[in-house]
C-alpha cells in the first residue's frame, strides 16, 4: 500500500512540475531589440567573454554601441560599426557606467 501511495504522489510532483515549466515558457519575452549606449571609456571589443580573447575593435569614450544581450555580470554582447562593417562581439559591462550594470 505505502509504495502505491508514494507511486501516486510521484506521478502527482510530476505532472505539477511539468505544468509549472510549461507556464514558464509561456511568459512573454522581453523587448530583444538592441539599445544603443554610449561608452563612457575607452574598451576594447572581444571576440569571447574572457579578458585574453581576441580583440576586434577598440572603441573611444563616447562611441555608441548597439547592446543586443546581457550575457553575464560581466559582459554584455554588443554590435558596433568599424570601417563600413558591423562588428558583434563582447564588452565589460563597466564600459557603460551605471546604464551597463542593469
Amino acid at each position: 500500500m505505502k509504495s502505491t501511495a508514494l507511486l501516486v504522489l510521484a506521478a502527482i510532483n510530476l505532472l505539477a512540475a511539468c505544468t509549472a515549466t510549461r507556464d514558464e515558457l509561456k511568459k512573454p519575452v522581453g523587448n530583444n531589440t538592441p539599445v544603443s549606449h554610449n561608452t563612457i571609456v575607452n574598451c576594447p571589443v572581444y571576440d569571447g567573454m574572457k579578458k585574453t580573447s581576441v580583440v576586434l575593435s577598440q572603441t573611444t569614450a563616447g562611441n555608441e554601441i548597439q547592446v543586443t544581450d546581457t550575457i553575464n555580470a560581466y559582459f554584455v554582447r554588443v554590435r558596433l560599426d568599424k570601417d563600413g562593417k558591423t562588428v558583434t562581439g563582447y564588452m565589460d559591462r563597466r564600459c557603460f557606467g551605471e546604464r551597463g550594470a542593469k
